[in-house]
């Protein structure tokens, strides 16, 4: 861990219970013409949508919807630019989980120049200089995962045997505002409540023993997994202490957007590029069934080749954090970390890479595929072999 570090730009933060109510206040500083973007039908047949739209009408705005029905592809972002460009959008506000906040990232940042995001996506076409400027952009997320909403990276993805997920990325696409209301999470099923939380833990975990973390990053980790150990699984279980597991987990999703945006992920994510392209895999999911598994890789890999990598005893600190026994040794507590992720995977129910069509002849193509800038950030690098071991374990 180096003492020296730099932090690039962060959203302004509003979060609490109601805070989407401080809206009509954020957006009349852009001014009155809005795009909301948002999914298919999630959030506008809520009372939130209702008692929102009807104090924006009161106070002489005017908006646009722009639909997102799953993850966001290049091709949607260009669509949606050349249809709505003309319209002349003081602002952009994103209401919806991950796909819908990067999608809304996407077009805020190509509106005025009408340019297509393949000019821009990095590993993909002539990877241009970004030069702005972005429409004002504020982000709601509707789901606890993927931090999107802390990010200066619009994840897009193009589907099929020569599919790629790649980030439209710069720091004039951070949002102006992110507005974290846990009370727009209530309406999340179990199975989004798992793959997003494991999303969310995976973040805070793989940017903790990224090789760029920093004091700073490590604080707001730290935290964040608190969140999880005491949110994810009473949010998950519903009854009386679900309120609570939801706004820990809103504020842990929105501390793991941070934290990556610094300094970086790891194996898992890098593994999620390849398999979110080919196969019909939500992120979310790739995550929370590879977590457990890449986990045990990369401490077993240092074990035999590093074993005074820092990571590692981080992993240790993590494992005593979870389970609250302080006096274990390392290495038993490097056990019960894996041991907490093992259980949490097999309680919530993640499913296995086989059940998306995911089989052994598959592995060298998704191995070949996974060295982005993710992987680069592994706390040790691990070969081919290793990634393998890594999806060989949840086929």
């Amino acid at each position: 861990m180096s003492e020296m570090f730099s932090i690039a730009r962060l959203p302004r933060i509003d979060f609490g219970p109601g805070s989407i109510m401080k809206l009509p206040a954020l957006l009349a500083r852009y001014g009155k013409r809005v795009l909301l973007v948002t999914g298919g039908a999630s959030f506008c047949a809520t009372p939130y949508w209702a008692e929102l739209s009807d104090t924006l009408r009161d106070q002489g705005f005017a908006w646009e919807i722009f639909r997102v029905n799953g993850e966001p592809s290049p091709q949607l972002v260009d669509d949606a630019v050349a249809v709505l460009r003309g319209s002349q959008f003081d602002v952009v506000l994103g209401i919806g989980g991950g796909s819908v906040l990067d999608a809304a990232k996407a077009i805020a940042g190509l509106l005025g120049s009408g340019n297509s995001v393949m000019d821009y996506l990095e590993g993909v076409g002539p990877e241009l200089p970004y030069l702005g400027p972005s429409t004002p952009f504020i982000a709601v997320p509707t789901t606890a995962g993927t931090g999107s909403e802390a990010t200066k990276n619009a994840v897009l993805s193009a589907h099929g045997p020569e599919g790629f997920k790649k980030s439209f990325r710069d720091e004039q696409l951070v949002p102006e505002y992110a507005v974290v209301d846990p009370d727009l999470l209530a309406s999340c099923p179990p199975h989004l409540i798992a793959a997003n939380g494991m999303d969310a833990f995976t973040q805070l975990l793989e940017s903790f023993v990224s090789s760029k973390a920093n004091p700073f990053t490590d604080a707001l980790a730290w935290s964040g997994m608190e969140a999880v150990r005491d949110g994810l699984m009473a949010w998950y279980e519903g009854g009386e202490d679900a309120a609570m597991g939801r706004e820990k987990m809103a504020y842990a999703a929105l501390l793991s957007g941070i934290t990556l945006a610094q300094v970086g992920l790891g194996a898992v994510h890098g593994l999620a590029a390849p398999l979110g392209a080919f196969f019909p895999i939500p992120h979310g999911v790739v995550c929370g069934t590879l977590l457990e598994a890449a986990t045990r890789e990369n401490i077993q890999v240092m074990e035999a080749r590093d074993p005074a990598n820092p990571a590692l005893a981080k992993y240790a600190r993590v494992g005593r954090l979870l389970r609250g026994k302080t006096h274990v040794d390392d290495v038993g507590a490097r056990g019960v970390l894996l041991k907490v992720l093992g259980e949490w995977t097999e309680r919530m129910g993640l499913p296995r890479l086989g059940e998306f069509g995911v089989n052994e002849a598959d592995l060298p193509r998704i191995v070949a595929n996974c060295r982005g800038s993710s992987m680069k950030t592994n706390p040790i690098v691990i070969s081919d072999a290793e990634v393998g071991n890594i999806l060989q374990a949840r086929l």
